[in-house]
């Protein structure tokens, strides 16, 4: 099994379960908190946010909390209210938690097809029926029982309309515990059923803290870089360093300092490496990080402030796009089409190399009708 990849993890990262704390989201915990404390916990927590923020790692933390934390009997001997979510590593409800081994927990995630050897693509209807049965059934000692959902983006109707028929008559001292990128694509019906804990993206400590609970092995020069670019997710963090995209992005400061006389033959270079079929991903990469570009322009023009740097250079090759009133609105159009058309163009075969071409001959058609007013 170990070798069977989990849909919900990063490459390169431990998996949310892992995870001792959480960072940046005192006020989630404390809204939590304060629910359990009172008697008014509700029966499903809708946990949604950016992606990488810390969502699935606030779920398992509440898991946690809640199958450790005896009940209150309102006995003369009750244990105390608890005044914050930790539960000690050595508990062994975290060690079964850990091991996927907890029988009062259910974790609803894509399931890995063993014909195909692949994860599949969605959740399925198959897999809410297997928590169906799973709530039919009784704790063995009574107490309470968390389902984690994630991600629910991942449904398809089916599912999605399984867990619906659950959240409408949630079983006893069952509490779903429900994670979303996307919450406004879920079915309202399942919004409205749900209490929002929303997450914010990570400040930039934050973000540092939890790279270094993950294990990364990043310079505190590149940390800083990868949260200029990250927009507070350590999950595009983790993606960006295993993927070398401060690299990249240098490339493409040195590419962008030639504007508005772009180098071809160095952005023809930059659109080959993009396309290269051994590495799938550099494709999405340069469009996301070209588009990164783009929105840290056209939010210093609007602004009138300059980022801290990404990459050497960044800041007066900013300062220079930058310059005229309307950059701002100049800019921001262009990050956002220009990089969903090349998404698109690559969805239907086009050659990736032409598109990432055509991205950076826009950006140096944009740049001359800046730079030369």
């Amino acid at each position: 099994m170990s070798d069977i990849p989990e849909p919900d993890a990063l490459d390169g990262a431990p998996h949310p379960r892992h995870a001792a704390q959480v960072f940046g989201h005192k006020a989630a915990e404390a809204t939590f908190l304060d629910a359990f404390t009172a008697g008014r916990l509700h029966h499903a927590w809708l946990i949604s946010g950016p992606k990488g923020v810390g969502k699935a790692t606030l779920a398992w933390r509440l898991a946690r909390f809640l199958l450790a934390t005896p009940e209150d009997d309102g006995g003369l001997f009750a244990a105390p209210k608890p005044a914050t979510l930790d539960i000690s590593a050595t508990d062994p409800l975290a060690h079964r938690l850990l091991a996927l081994s907890e029988p009062r927990l259910f974790l609803l995630r894509r399931p890995y097809d063993d014909k195909t050897e692949r994860l599949r693509g969605e959740i399925t209807v198959d897999e809410t029926r297997t928590l169906r049965n799973f709530l039919s059934l009784s704790a063995a000692d009574g107490g309470r029982r968390v389902v984690i959902i994630d991600s629910a983006d991942e449904m398809n109707r089916s599912a999605a309309n399984g867990i619906l028929k659950l959240l409408e008559e949630p079983p006893a001292k069952v509490t779903f515990l429900i994670v979303s990128h996307q919450p406004a694509d879920l079915l309202p019906t399942i919004r409205s059923r749900c209490r929002d804990l929303r997450l914010a993206p990570l400040s930039p400590p934050d973000l540092s803290d939890a790279l270094t609970q993950a294990g990364a092995e990043i310079s505190e020069d590149d940390r800083a870089g990868l949260a200029q670019l990250a927009g507070g997710s350590v999950g595009e963090a983790f993606r960006l360093s295993h993927l070398n995209g401060l690299k990249l992005y240098a490339a493409l400061i040195r590419l962008m300092s030639t504007l508005p006389k772009l180098d071809r033959p160095l952005a023809r270079a930059v659109a080959e490496a993009g396309a290269n079929r051994k590495t799938p991903e550099a494709f999405d990469l340069t469009v996301t990080l070209l588009d990164a570009l783009l929105a840290r322009t056209a939010r210093a023009a609007a602004t009138r402030t300059l980022p801290p740097e990404a990459a050497k250079g960044e800041s007066a090759l900013i300062e220079r796009l930058a310059q005229i009133p309307d950059a701002a609105v100049i800019w921001a159009d262009l990050a956002q089409h220009l990089g969903l058309r090349a998404r698109k163009g690559k969805a239907v075969n086009l050659d990736p190399a032409a598109l990432l071409m055509d991205m950076l001959l826009k950006v140096d058609e944009t740049a001359a009708q800046v730079v030369n007013r």
